[in-house]
């Protein structure tokens, strides 16, 4: 059936009597100021071909739609009737730069070819210290970063295809990169770093002061020129040290939401004065009921949950208590936030703020992604933003500790949250593994879109409920010890590497013809066969058996530690190829560094 073809579905869709346009009928075309805002209306038949349309967006998108109709095979055409418009009036997908992976100029070029398609109007590239700031070469000379040109040509780029390049520099927290310097740590609100529920954690929050609020508006100064877009995320989430130094008395004396809010208003307002609208993360504000009265206005509060409702009860329920510590000691109350969204957001409901939401794609600290957690996650946000009257829905990527899942695997959750965040009703069943190979990559085979579905969801059928990561990458970034409960029993493995060595076989197959795909192959079967690593590496037990027979005097086996650490070595030298076909040399040498601690668990089993 012909509207089962289009991308995403439209909200309203019939089919009518009559023949088909022929491929050479004229198009008439109206503005409609009735439509909703991005609307059109677009009548698909040999009577007429008429489009309607909003505004330029809904131009955009009603052109969409009957490309995608003159494209279906004429025994299969049929004509229609469609009237659509969006759900979400910001529809955004935020692309973290800062953890290490910076993409190349194709890479993004990509990027935007999907977002396109998807219909997402608003992009976001996440940065820390990966934005050459002049005078700042010590923060970024290893990382590669993006300097002004490449922005004005992304820029140039998404204006092209419709959509809004935003910047986005955190501003407050997340600094850990420029206070690793001499020259920036006095900005550090607490200069010695911290123990966080038992873990160190270096200086990552500047101080909330004055000086800090004018270096930072210099740096936006310098960034903002090169963007079209007047609106501007400032960032400022997991301020984990906020109170704790540099404004631990003023924190006692105003309490620590005042002091968060008054730092970031003030790194707000020139902005808001000069005609921006100001984004910022809500995570912190969130815990203060009774400041919700006293966001400035101009601004919008960013309201983010990366788990799905039901993986977060079920992760509660198998919980230890040093992992609820450890949610503590970063501002979190875990036992609030079981019904996702709505919990998150309840500050803000409640005041009836407006706010946006903000889903994420569950492609990092997993290497192949979290597919069922991200649609799941993707929904709740649809569901509680429209119930709550947002006008944004921002998708995120983030690169948490070296960002192992390559580009690829994140299109497919880019493409749903394009699609919910279009229109959620018509799209929520939508059929991934069909858009993906058809419309992402246009693989005749089918295989591609298939197995990045099977992909994706190998990480929830390890059946041990996990927050915010997958098993298979926590296993090589904890240097191969797991806690019991969070460690996959030998049934879920066994299934796990069946789907896992089944899908590398059929990767062969796939025939990707889209462009900038040609390497997507490659990239997918080097996450795969690091999935089959840390598969190996869970079987195996090893390290884990290391740890409990070294505290009972015995001595395990030597020979597996030096074939998982030659099949490790094998696979970092690969690592290291497969990231430079997409991504830029700067960070490489630090992500892999993140699985030194491993090797060298592996060296010291080996006997080397």
């Amino acid at each position: 059936m012909s509207l089962a073809r289009l991308f995403p579905q439209p909200r309203t869709a019939s089919v009518i009597p009559g023949a088909v346009p022929t491929a050479d009928a004229p198009l008439s075309t109206e503005l409609d100021s009735s439509l909703p805002a991005q609307g059109y209306r677009l009548h698909y038949a040999a009577d007429s071909l008429t489009l309607a349309f909003a505004d330029a967006a809904g131009l955009r998108y009603g052109q969409q739609a009957l490309s995608q109709l003159r494209a279906i095979t004429p025994a299969d055409q049929m004509a229609v009737d469609i009237e659509d418009w969006p759900d979400f009036e910001r529809r955004g997908f935020m692309l973290d730069i800062s953890r290490d992976r910076v993409p190349t100029r194709a890479s993004l070029a990509r990027l935007v070819d999907v977002l396109a398609l998807a219909r997402i109007n608003q992009l976001e590239i996440y940065t820390e210290h990966t934005y050459a700031y002049i005078g700042h070469q010590l923060a970024w000379q290893d990382a590669s970063p993006l300097t002004a040109e490449d922005v004005r040509w992304l820029d140039d780029l998404c204006t092209a295809n419709g959509i809004e390049l935003v910047p986005n520099q955190n501003t407050f927290g997340h600094w850990e990169r420029w206070l690793a310097h001499d020259v920036y740590l006095p900005r550090a609100e607490n200069q010695v770093g911290m123990d966080f529920a038992g873990q160190f954690r270096a200086p990552s929050t500047l101080a909330p002061t004055e000086d800090n609020a004018v270096f930072v508006t210099e740096l936006l100064e310098e960034l903002t020129p090169n963007f079209r877009s007047k609106r501007l995320n400032i960032g400022a989430d997991e301020t984990w040290e906020l109170g704790t130094g540099v404004s631990r008395a003023r924190a006692e004396e105003l309490g620590l939401g005042a002091v968060y809010l008054e730092y970031v208003a003030r790194v707000m307002q020139p902005w808001v004065d000069n005609g921006y609208t100001v984004e910022f993360w809500a995570d912190i504000l969130g815990n203060y009921p009774e400041l919700m009265d006293k966001i400035p206005a101009g601004t919008i509060p960013v309201v983010w949950q990366y788990d799905s409702p039901s993986l977060m009860k079920a992760a509660l329920a198998a919980m230890t208590q040093e992992e609820r510590d450890g949610f503590t000691a970063h501002g979190v109350d875990i036992d609030a936030l079981t019904n996702g969204f709505v919990d998150r957001a309840k500050a803000l409901i409640g005041a009836g703020k407006p706010f946006w939401v903000a889903p994420g794609t569950s492609t990092w600290l997993s290497i192949l992604g979290r597919l069922d957690n991200a649609i799941e996650n993707m929904v709740d946000a649809a569901e509680v933003g429209l119930a709550h009257g947002s006008t944004g829905y921002l998708n995120t990527a983030w690169g948490d500790n070296g960002m192992y899942d390559p580009p690829a695997i994140s299109y497919g959750p880019v493409v749903f949250g394009g699609a919910v965040s279009w229109s959620l009703e018509a799209n929520r069943d939508l059929d991934l593994a069909e858009v993906l190979s058809t419309r992402v990559f246009d693989d005749e085979t089918g295989q591609l879109g298939r197995l990045l579905v099977e992909f994706g969801e190998v990480a929830a059928r390890l059946d041990v409920p996990m927050l915010n990561a997958s098993p298979l990458f926590r296993v090589l970034l904890d240097a191969g010890v797991l806690e019991p409960h969070l460690t996959p029993g030998p049934a879920a493995l066994a299934s796990a590497r069946a789907t896992l060595e089944s899908g590398l076989a059929d990767l062969v197959l796939a025939r990707p013809a889209a462009p900038g795909t040609a390497t997507v192959v490659a990239e997918i079967t080097q996450a795969v066969r690091l999935a089959l690593f840390a598969v190996s590496l869970l079987e195996s037990g090893l390290l884990a058996r290391v740890a409990a027979d070294t505290a009972e005097g015995r001595i395990s086996d030597s020979a597996e530690a030096r074939t998982l650490l030659a099949t490790l070595d094998l696979l970092l030298d690969s690592q290291r190829t497969a990231w430079l076909v997409s991504s830029r040399p700067g960070g490489l040498s630090t992500s892999i560094g993140r699985l030194d601690p491993l090797r060298r668990a592996l060296i010291e089993r080996a006997g080397y």
